[in-house]
């Protein structure tokens, strides 16, 4: 039997209680955090999306970036500006402003803008939970051009502390 003998599945009723969500960086609902030496915005969360999905604005100055980690779901980062080094699974590739990468599920991987300059890319998880981790993890700030805390040294430990210990609720691992 071939895929166009099976029947199809019905297509569920439309749900007026979801609405259109039109989300930019600038918007009055994006909730801006800094974490992992970049500042990132929550442009659109699992709570609008029935948590199918998470779309994050992440703006990575030189040398920003997260730790060796990997989760198990699936991560894709589209460059909007300058270029990042992604490592995955021990290999470091360089990519650049226009290109896309997917991060599949369960593979160790982190990324570091090593380019000199700022970065800025979209990063998209599906199905949604790393748009609540990072707001658990990082820290608020007003906006895309806010400073960065000014934290300690005990302060940092104590987010990379939290970060560890929040990593399994949110299906991911710290390498």
């Amino acid at each position: 039997m071939s895929a166009s003998d099976r029947a199809a599945p019905a297509i569920p009723d439309d749900d007026p209680t979801r609405t259109l969500t039109i989300a930019g960086p600038d918007g009055p609902a994006t909730t801006w955090i800094s974490l992992a030496g970049g500042t990132y915005a929550m442009l659109i969360t699992g709570e609008q999306t029935n948590g199918r999905y998470c779309l994050i604005d992440m703006r990575i100055p030189d040398g920003g970036g997260p730790p060796p980690h990997r989760h198990d779901f699936e991560e894709m980062f589209t460059l909007l500006e300058g270029e990042i080094e992604f490592t995955f699974r021990g290999e470091k590739r360089t990519v650049r402003a226009g290109s896309t990468v997917n991060i599949p599920a369960n593979a160790p991987h982190n990324f570091r803008n090593t380019s000199g300059a700022p970065a800025r890319m979209l990063c998209m998880c599906t199905p949604a939970g790393q748009d609540e981790y990072f707001l658990r993890v990082g820290d608020r700030i007003a906006g895309a051009d806010a400073p960065p805390p000014r934290l300690t040294d005990d302060e940092l430990a104590q987010r990379r502390q939290r970060a560890a210990d929040l990593a399994p609720e949110y299906r991911s691992e710290l390498l």
